[in-house]
């Protein structure tokens, strides 16, 4: 009796509102999809986890393993989440990439109305989703596109003029008139691959390692961090490997010593001309990096949700990895949603050292006498 007894104690189910799952589908996990499907005996409907339906009552809810164990129940699958097919997730990421080929196969840059028409949806959800899913608006992403049609043009010896009709300019007027920030130079001097751009450069000493500044004539160009100053020259020649790098004279270390004053006490800022070279979204996380109070962390699904792309996370680390400019766009203050540090291009160790300095009484570290140094080249 006592093991007929244990078997059917075993074999009765738990109640849904116990099982680990009823928590994956309070929670709308997408991550379970495919494992299991739940049926609702009030509604005569079956769902997939990540369903967005109002929450049914777990005393009216059954858990199926299989499709088929969910089908085999009689009711109809949920038109909200389509259990049988694509989740809604996978079929708006479908859809924003037919819109992509279609913004990149156009000669010209198509209209919003264009775009939702042949998704099949009204411009206002069309725009929406596109947003979520890249990250960009349609017409930021058209222009990013042209953008980077322009430069694997001049980059391929096309003229100048050709490689701006191929990318669907309609004039070189309405092209001029964004070629300087698509580019960060005249055309003329993109297509020599940077020939002759000067860049000036020094590097100095501060409490985190060595700090190299280098500045093109619109701004400061690149901050960059590291434990070897020869190693950040390097670097910097692989990312300038046209320019004239000039070694910095002694106006040029004045300015230096002023990014390692900042580096030391954030709160004193760092009011300097940049040059920042990125794409359009880049350049909006970047933004939205600039806006973080010194002493305070974000988190990076925070960043995605203030840039009104809630999705673009892994997208909002990419940006802050190209970072070129060290402190200044201060990508050491995003952090994990759970608090953990994360990667840092400069390194964990200096991440941590910046953020408990800001976070420090007045946001400064005093720094060491013989702080700053420069180098010539």
């Amino acid at each position: 009796m006592f093991i007929t007894l244990a078997r059917d104690l075993k074999s009765t189910p738990l109640p849904v509102a116990d099982d680990s799952r009823w928590a994956r589908i309070v929670a709308r996990d997408k991550s379970a999809d495919g494992e299991f499907w739940y049926s609702v005996a009030t509604t005569g409907i079956y769902c997939r986890p990540s369903c967005p339906s109002r929450q049914a009552n777990p005393r009216n809810v059954h858990l199926h393993d299989t499709l088929d164990q969910a089908r085999a129940t009689g009711f109809r699958p949920c038109r909200r989440c389509n259990p049988d097919g694509p989740s809604l997730e996978a079929g708006n990421a479908a859809m924003v990439a037919d819109a992509c080929r279609f913004i990149e196969q156009s000669e010209e840059e198509p209209s919003l109305g264009e775009l939702a028409a042949a998704a099949g949806r009204s411009a206002g959800y069309f725009h929406r989703i596109f947003k979520a899913v890249t990250g960009l608006t349609p017409k930021d992403y058209a222009a990013a596109h042209r953008a980077a049609r322009v430069r694997q043009g001049l980059q391929d010896g096309a003229s100048v003029t050709t490689a701006i009709y191929d990318a669907g300019f309609n004039s070189s007027g309405r092209f001029y008139e964004k070629s300087t920030g698509m580019l960060g130079m005249t055309p003329t001097r993109y297509r020599a691959g940077g020939a002759n751009e000067e860049i000036r450069f020094a590097v100095g000493e501060s409490s985190l390692g060595a700090i190299l500044v280098a500045s093109s004539q619109k701004g400061v160009a690149s901050i960059l961090l590291g434990d070897d100053p020869d190693a950040l020259v390097r670097d910097l020649q692989d990312r300038f490997p046209k320019a004239r790098l000039i070694g910095g004279d002694r106006d040029y270390e004045a300015l230096v010593a002023r990014v390692v004053g900042f580096v030391e006490a954030p709160a004193l800022g760092l009011d300097l001309p940049f040059d920042v070279r990125g794409t359009a979204f880049q350049e909006r996380v970047w933004q939205a990096l600039q806006d973080i109070p010194a002493g305070r962390t974000v988190s990076y699904a925070e960043i995605a949700q203030r840039i009104g792309s809630p999705r673009a996370t892994r997208a909002i680390a990419a940006a802050c990895a190209a970072n070129n400019l060290a402190v200044a766009i201060p990508c050491h203050r995003v952090i994990r949603k759970d608090g953990a540090l994360s990667g840092y291009a400069w390194g964990a160790e200096r991440k941590r050292a910046l953020l408990d300095r800001e976070a420090a009484p007045g946001g400064a570290v005093k720094a060491p006498a013989d702080a700053y140094r420069s180098s010539r080249a």
